[in-house]
């Protein structure tokens, strides 16, 4: 089991040097820009939402 447990750390520090270091600061702003682009779709249809929900009465 521990070499098992070994093995996978290793595959995992592998992983990181040969993909995640080279790319740089690109993972990060691609997940921000993710989150960002994700939030201001989110409020666009919530928006859409409160509108519809307004003209049908039923907005609290």
């Amino acid at each position: 089991m521990t070499e098992f447990i070994y093995s996978l750390g290793d595959l995992f520090y592998w992983l990181f040097e040969n993909t995640l270091e080279p790319l740089g600061m690109f993972p990060n702003w691609s997940f921000l820009m993710l989150g960002f682009g994700g939030l201001f779709f989110w409020l666009k249809m919530q928006k859409d939402f409160n509108e519809k929900a307004k003209s049908e009465g039923t907005l609290k």
